[in-house]
């Protein structure tokens, strides 16, 4: 499964400024578990970096002052998806992943989808996951190591669905419909994709 690309983040911006701060905060309670706000700061001198971090009882985003709304709303769902696995810092080993990918299989497609193999592999850095349909393998990049749990699902179920069908027609996507979180798992992947590929913004004056 190749590594999908897109994202961004919460609310309307500009509240309060500070220096080269602007600041503005958002309540985010589907996403911020551990919090009940997430506060999003931008910074003129931030060019091309997004970071976050938690304070007290609010999360802080830390984003480019040139970014639209939009890419802000996007950002903000992918910092805290990737705060919640650093927090979680749950690993599966290959017997743990093995018996997730039964269950998957049970839950969403009737058990159908039998893989002889299931394991982490480090040779992958642009997929996220393969499967070989006629030895019944799997392989997950080790890159999903400590991403949340539905993100780790989804890539095994994509992995599974190749059992069954072996394109990405609409057969294959039907199948996948079954999980409430496709889109969601998606967004998170494409998120990560896009915060390696983040484009150095233009400077102050540019146009």
């Amino acid at each position: 499964m190749p590594a999908d690309p897109s994202y961004g983040s919460a609310g309307e911006t500009p509240a309060r400024s500070a220096g080269n701060h602007q600041r503005s905060a958002a309540a985010h309670p589907a996403r911020a578990s551990a919090t009940s706000a997430v506060e999003v700061r931008r910074s003129t001198r931030r060019r091309k970096s997004v970071s976050a971090y938690r304070e007290g009882d609010r999360t802080i985003v830390l984003i480019p002052a040139r970014m639209s709304q939009a890419e802000e709303r996007r950002w903000v769902g992918v910092m805290l998806d990737k705060l919640a696995a650093q927090e979680s810092k749950r690993h599966l080993g290959d017997t743990e992943l093995t018996e997730r990918a039964a269950r998957l299989s049970a839950q969403y497609f009737d058990g159908r989808a039998r893989p002889a193999s299931v394991r982490w592999v480090t040779n992958q850095n642009t997929r996220w996951g393969s499967c070989t349909p006629a030895e019944g393998s799997i392989r997950l990049s080790r890159r999903l190591q400590g991403m949340p749990e539905y993100v780790v699902d989804y890539v095994l179920l994509h992995e599974l669905a190749h059992l069954l069908v072996p394109g990405h027609g609409p057969e294959f996507w039907r199948l996948l419909e079954a999980y409430p979180r496709t889109e969601r798992a998606r967004g998170f992947l494409e998120g990560v994709v896009a915060a390696e590929r983040l484009p150095q913004l233009p400077a102050d004056g540019d146009e």
